[in-house]
């Protein structure tokens, strides 16, 4: 009886952690600490590539290899914070992560 308590107890505590998504895992604990949200980024991306199938791939290729050429963000926030080193993530996480964040902060289809 004590060792099932004990797993269920585990169960709640580790649970919501396991169902954390990869969007949260792997972009939004490293933002958190830059001076520029992930939706004001999204919306440089969109102003840049202006729509989902131009934005996604830019954003892909830039993870893929990060450079200032490739990066939307400007001079001074690159000269602050660096490029991002490239992302170990696979094709799949990383198509869904880019698909989540495009989910997120997408301005087509909220605006009535």
């Amino acid at each position: 009886m004590v060792r099932v308590a004990l797993v269920l107890s585990l169960l709640l505590i580790y649970t919501p952690l396991m169902g954390e998504d990869a969007y949260e895992k792997n972009c939004v604990h490293c933002h958190k600490k830059l001076s520029s949200s992930l939706q004001n980024m999204f919306m440089r991306y969109l102003s840049t590539y202006s729509g989902e199938n131009n934005l996604k791939a830019g954003l892909k290729r830039y993870l893929k290899e990060p450079s200032r050429d490739t990066s939307v963000m400007q001079d001074m926030f690159l000269d602050r914070y660096g490029i991002k080193k490239p992302t170990k993530l696979n094709e799949a996480e990383l198509d869904r992560i880019i698909d989540i964040y495009w989910e997120k902060y997408k301005v087509f289809g909220k605006l009535e």
